[in-house]
């Protein structure tokens, strides 16, 4: 009795004598750096672009890295406190410029929920809803979570924050979807990154002011009307950014504040070890 599935012939192999001896001196990548290497090749060929290289890179090297590798640490979390009256509340969003807080209860490890700053909003047309009623469903995922699986569960959730657990379920910090995207395309502009030529300082509704981090020293002393002078009168620095880092002996961090010339600068946004954005507050108690 004969077959009645008649045998599917074998695909022909149309790759040409060249390429198979050329595949057969130069095989295929066969861990993650060779992989990165070829495509560092393809970029010197002219086969990719350097934006298209560093994003494929930066697909590789995610697929190696967790949640743990690019949180916020819990120490540096701007939270809200569910027992704290609006004007606090609003003072703090308006100050670090979130769009989403994790809000807690009677301790910063009992997180209850999500807060949109958005939805502060509703508060003054509604005064009769309270806080708790806004709240959203936190997330909460481990400090092992791969990014690709993180990012795939933002992307089918519609979240765009989670809470980081260590292994003994304490809050180890937070990412965002901005946290994991920017493994892929670089750091993502936000709303402190404005052209240079758009100016270094800006005005702002409080009564404070926004202060690049590059702004020349001379022209923060002419604007404000004072004399920045550091510890140390030898010491020479061209721009604030570098003064303030200095007089604090360390790496600026997001929400850190230094008081000098009865002005406190608060970095609201920093880039590759620099203050990119100061929050600049003159006031005549402070002490100079």
């Amino acid at each position: 009795m004969s077959d009645s599935y008649p045998v599917r012939p074998e695909r022909e192999d149309s790759r040409t004598l060249l390429q198979k001896i050329a595949e057969f001196i130069h095989p295929g990548p066969d861990s993650t750096d060779e992989l990165i290497e070829t495509l560092a090749e393809a970029e010197q060929n002219q086969l990719i672009g350097a934006d298209s290289r560093k994003m494929l890179e930066g697909v590789i090297r995610m697929a190696e890295m967790s949640a743990g590798d690019v949180m916020v640490p819990a120490p540096r979390m701007d939270m809200v406190n569910i027992a704290d009256p609006y004007d606090v509340v609003m003072h703090g969003v308006i100050d670090t410029a979130h769009s989403r807080f994790p809000v807690f209860e009677d301790d910063h490890e009992n997180i209850i929920g999500i807060l949109m700053a958005k939805d502060l909003l509703k508060l003054q047309r509604a005064p009769e809803l309270n806080l708790r009623a806004l709240l959203r469903p936190a997330v909460f995922v481990p400090e092992s979570k791969g990014l690709n699986d993180l990012l795939r569960d933002f992307q089918s959730n519609h979240n765009h924050l989670a809470i980081v657990i260590d292994e003994f379920g304490r809050v180890a910090g937070l990412v965002t979807i901005e946290d994991v995207l920017e493994q892929i395309v670089g750091e993502i502009e936000d709303e402190f990154d404005i052209a240079d030529d758009e100016g270094d300082i800006f005005g702002l509704p409080d009564k404070s002011y926004r202060v690049s981090g590059d702004t020349p020293i001379d022209r923060v002393e002419s604007s404000f009307d004072v004399k920045l002078e550091g510890s140390d009168p030898e010491d020479c620095f061209e721009t604030i950014g570098g003064l303030i880092a200095h007089e604090m002996g360390h790496v600026p961090k997001r929400g850190e504040q230094h008081v000098m010339a009865g002005l406190r600068f608060v970095v609201l946004h920093t880039r590759g070890g620099a203050v990119k954005w100061f929050k600049v507050t003159p006031d005549a108690d402070v002490a100079s």
